[in-house]
Order: structure tokens, then sequence, then C-alpha cells
């Protein structure tokens, strides 16, 4: 390991142990479990003990009111889609869990110990070759010997622990003088190093002391004997109050620190790689059938079928797409990725395509082979169980490839993974991919009154104080229809899609947006939707937009709530970065990174 590493986890472990008992945690496990609240639920627990998390139904999608207006405004499209926060998914014997050992609850019992051994000690005068009983007396030594006021060099210099403990170790290292210490510095203190965070002295008792008891000690041992009692206690009600102001610096540190660590702990457990994981480059394909048995038994469920069907904008603009562009299907082989029900395939041969080849690994392939038949388009459908990555189509090449493959925010599950492999070995040299082009849009969002609903509610719960749920609540991102009045910038396009020559590694991207302000008030969460083109080769184009002021659907939009709301006036800009990847211990599922205005956070959607 490197000393840049090692240098990183004294620090995190300095932090980890610091920090546990400011937030109360009695214990390690406590306080790791207190950092990733917002990344762990109930089903990673199960993933641990060895039970993989199912991946819920799939998502779709909507048609803009200018192109396909054929929605009833008023339909109210159930939503049968389950949504979790967790980022887990993976195998139970990944080597980062078994690499975690077992922390123990009973440090009470070591620092009760140590308290104990603290009667007997010896302590090592800074500046001299003296032993001394105690750490008081050692204040008192530095001070009446030396010249040296240690308390007084914290509070000049306003040290904190961290600087404290710097101070104590270069004194010891550098064995430097009484006047180098003395003297007034307006620059960098030469204790400054993080080299100065390792101990000059094994089980030092002058860094084993906080400041704050430092600061006690030195005004208890050096307090008259008898004097004014009035003076006294102004001294030590200014004492009391200096180190309230400290502490006060102290704990607003502490909870910056808390977050980076929380930060921290979620990147290393979101992202950690593991040797039986799919790799990023075509994860979806390396999927072994028994891992991704989960999403295709969803998809075996009648009702979610229904839903797509009823969804009139998603499949009507097939239907119009393929029945209005009849020349391009004539007399062409198409293939269909992921069938369901085989509805599009249907349309392809009603449109005049020669044959069509239609795949689908779940169990709905069954009932789509006897609906081909009721309707006696067997001798041109040919419909086949697996996935596009594991069976060998009766052609060498198709002329086209159709695929409603689209999930929340677009990339949602990941199906177009299997559209792009089945485009790389089987599409013809001038074969077109339907729909052709997608784009993602953000836009801004202005809601205090969901805001507050979704956060201030956790305060009070029938009686019951929930607070410690905000957190929780946050990183999930919510697929929901959004009340168009409360979209208050105008939209930004941050990723367009082309079907036809994207690879699998540019659906993962990071890229800096900015959103036009159209309205003064505050900025409470981020919305998400996309907009599709058939657009290509077709003299009659089609489109479909997830957006808000459109009509809607059951792919809704995906929103993502800010912790805290962000002032926004009427035409200035909201600047902003997104990153959107996969979950690596499951690819079908996405993290998504958004800071906003130099706030950033993770939010999961699964």
């Amino acid at each position: 390991m490197c000393d840049n590493r090692l240098i990183i986890v004294s620090q995190v472990t300095l932090g980890l142990v610091r920090y546990s008992k400011i937030m109360g945690c009695t214990c390690m496990n406590d306080f790791l479990m207190f950092c990733t609240n917002s990344i762990y639920t109930k089903d990673d627990t199960e993933v641990f003990n060895g039970t993989r998390h199912t991946v819920k139904q799939r998502p779709h999608m909507a048609t803009k009111e200018s192109y396909q207006n054929k929605n009833d405004p008023d339909e109210k499209i159930s939503n049968s889609r389950d949504y979790n926060m967790a980022a887990y998914t993976g195998d139970a014997d990944c080597e980062v869990c078994e690499d975690v050992p077992e922390l123990s609850d009973s440090d009470e019992e070591q620092w009760q110990s140590m308290e104990e051994g603290s009667e007997h000690i010896t302590v090592p005068c800074l500046l001299c070759d003296r032993t001394l009983t105690s750490v008081s007396e050692t204040v008192q030594h530095c001070k009446a010997d030396h010249g040296v006021d240690i308390p007084d060099l914290v509070q000049k210099h306003r040290l904190d622990d961290y600087g404290y403990i710097k101070m104590i170790n270069y004194i010891r290292t550098t064995k430097c003088s009484v006047e180098s210490l003395l003297l007034s510095s307006n620059g960098p203190l030469p204790w400054d190093s993080d080299e100065y965070m390792k101990p000059a002295l094994p089980d030092d008792p002058l860094l084993q002391i906080d400041v704050e008891e430092l600061s006690e000690a030195a005004a208890v041992t050096l307090s008259p004997a008898a004097g004014d009692q009035v003076s006294l206690l102004l001294q030590r009600a200014r004492q009391a109050e200096d180190r309230a102001q400290r502490a006060e610096e102290a704990l607003a540190r502490a909870m910056d620190d808390l977050h980076k660590l929380k930060l921290l702990a979620q990147g290393l457990v979101l992202n950690a790689d593991t040797s039986r994981g799919p790799s990023r480059s075509g994860a979806i394909a390396e999927l072994r059938e028994d891992e991704d048995e989960a999403y295709f038994s969803s998809y075996g469920h009648y009702s979610i079928h229904e839903e797509m069907l009823k969804d009139k904008v998603r499949t009507e603009s097939y239907r119009d797409f393929m029945y209005r562009n009849m020349d391009v299907f004539k007399d062409k082989v198409v293939l269909d990725v992921g069938c369901g029900t085989g509805i599009l395939s249907m349309f392809a041969a009603k449109a005049g395509a020669r044959k069509v080849i239609a795949v689908d690994q779940s169990e709905i392939i069954y009932q789509a082979m006897d609906i081909v038949r009721s309707n006696k388009l067997e001798d041109t459908i040919t419909l086949i169980k697996g996935r596009i990555e594991e069976i060998d189509l009766p052609v060498d090449k198709v002329d086209i490839i159709i695929s409603e493959w689209m999930g929340y925010f677009l990339l949602f599950e990941s199906m177009l993974d299997s559209v792009l492999y089945a485009r790389d070995r089987y599409l013809a040299e001038d074969g077109l991919v339907y729909p052709d082009r997608c784009n993602i849009s953000l836009a801004a969002v202005g809601d205090t009154e969901k805001h507050s609903d979704r956060i201030a509610f956790w305060e009070d719960v029938y009686g019951f104080k929930m607070a410690c749920m905000k957190k929780a609540v946050i990183p999930e991102a919510v697929v929901e229809v959004l009340k168009p009045e409360t979209v208050i910038s105008e939209p930004a396009v941050i990723e367009t899609v082309d079907c036809g020559s994207v690879t699998v590694s540019e659906l993962e991207f990071t890229v800096d947006f900015s959103l036009k302000i159209t309205a003064s008030t505050f900025c409470t969460a981020i919305v998400g939707y996309f907009d599709i083109f058939f657009d290509k080769s077709c003299g009659n184009k089609v489109m479909f937009s997830t957006a808000p002021d459109c009509t809607k659907t059951h792919w809704k939009q995906t929103v993502f709530l800010l912790e805290s709301p962000i002032p926004v006036k009427t035409g200035e800009e909201l600047p902003g970065q997104i990153a959107v990847h996969k979950n690596r211990k499951d690819p079908r599922a996405l993290l998504i990174t958004l800071d906003i205005a130099g706030r950033k956070q993770t939010y999961s959607l699964q």
C-alpha cells in the first residue's frame, strides 16, 4: 500500500473514531451503518445472506402531444413498478464482504481499562529529559521551567484536536527550541504537515487528552490557592464561553467531515469491483441466465403487458410509425428484441415485412405464439425463446431491428445493451434500428409544498420521531407524474443517443449543464425525462416525449429531490453536472450523481 493510502486510511480511521463518539454511536458497527444508511436496506441484508435482490418490472413511454394526442388526459395509468433505493444486488460471497471483520461491541471495557491505567503514567517533558507523573504536572512544568504555556499556544493558534496532535509530535520530533515556539507566526505553522500525525512517542499521554481537557487541567493547576472568588468565577465563565464557542466550531467541522466520510463510504461500497461481477463493458451480455432470471421473470406476469398495451401513446406511436412508413418495411427481414406479446412484430408484418423474428426470454413468449397463430401470422413471424445474447437466429443478417427498450430516465434496465448486441451481430451493413434517436433532458422544479411533505413529514409520524429517514429518502429517485406548472426552468438536453452508432460504454457518461430559470422561487428538485424519435429513412416521422407538459404515460418523469432548496431568480443560470452509471453490482440499475450549485448527491434508480 502506498504512503498516500496510509495517510488516507489513518485520517479516515481517526475520523471514524472521533465522529462515532460525536454522533453517539456505541461501536464502530453502528457508525458504519450510520455512514451508509442511504445505500443499505433490508434487501441488502438479504443479499449478504445469499439472496439476490429482485429487479422489478420495467418502464415505459409517452408521445408528444403535438405529434400523438391519443391519450385521455384524465386517464390514470397505474404504476405497477416497485422502487428500491438499495444499491446492492450482487452475490453474497464477494471478496469485499469476506474481508470485513466482525467488530466488537464491547469497547466500553477497553475505554475503562485505559482510564484505570492512566492513574500510573509517566510523561516525558517536551523540552527536557525530565519525566513527570501526570499531564497537568507536565503542563505546569513546561510553563514554570521553560516558559512555554501549552494551553496558551493552543489558544493562540486556535488549534483543533488535529492541530494539537501535530504540534506535540512536531516538538518531540524536531526537538525545537523554546524561542522558535514562542515566535509569532503569520504564515503556515511549522507543524501543519500531515507527517506530524504520526506519534513521535508511543502511547504519548499528551496525545490522549482532549484540547478542552488540557485547558481545564491548566486552569486547575495554575489557579491561586486563595484569592478573589469573583475573579476566579469570571475566569471560569470566560473559559466556559470559549470552550462552548470552540465546541460549536468543532461540531460544524465534524459534521462537514462526517458528510465527506459518508460520501467516501458510499463511493467505496457502491463502486467496489468484484472478481465475479460483470465488467462495465457489455455488462448485460456477460450476465449468466441465473443472474438475470429475476428480470425476465417480471415480464412473465400479464399485468405489465396489459399496462403497456393499454398505454395508447406508447403502442399507437409504434403502430403509426410502421403503418405510415410501409415503404421502409416492405419485403424486409425484421428482428424484434424483447417482443413480449408480439404486438410490434404483428405491426411489422402488417406493414409489409417479409419475415419477422421475435425474441423474448420471459414466459410470455408462449402466449405470443398463440396470439400469432390466432391472427394467422405464423408464416411471417418466427418466435424464439431465449436471451438475444445466447441464441442463434435462423438468418445471418436482418434489415431492421425494432424494440421497445426504454426504461425510466431512458436507460434504466439497460435493455438497450441487448439491442446494441443484436445490432452489432445481426444488422446488415445498411440496416436500420428503431427508434433511431433519443434525448435525455433535465429541468429545474420548484414545488416547496411537495418538498416539505416528503422531508418534513418524517419529523412527526403518528407522534414518533423519524427524522433519520430523511437521509434515506433523499437518495431515492422518484418516478411520478410532475405538475407542469412546477417546472421553473427551460429544459436542457444532457445526452443524445444515436441507436445506430452508440456503444455500450457511451451509455455511461458525465456532462455539465446549465438550466435557465424562468421563475423567482426555490429550486426543490431536478426532473429528468426523455424524447424518442423515429426519423431515419421515414417520410412520416413520429416522436415521443415524456416531458411534464406532454400527455402522461406510465413512464412519467424521474424526480431527484434536493436535500435543501436553492433560491433562484428569473433569468439566471443554474449550473450543474450529472454523472450516469450502471450499478456495478446490478448493471440493470442506475446510479445518478447530481452536483447542483456545488451540492452533490447520488441517487439510485432501482
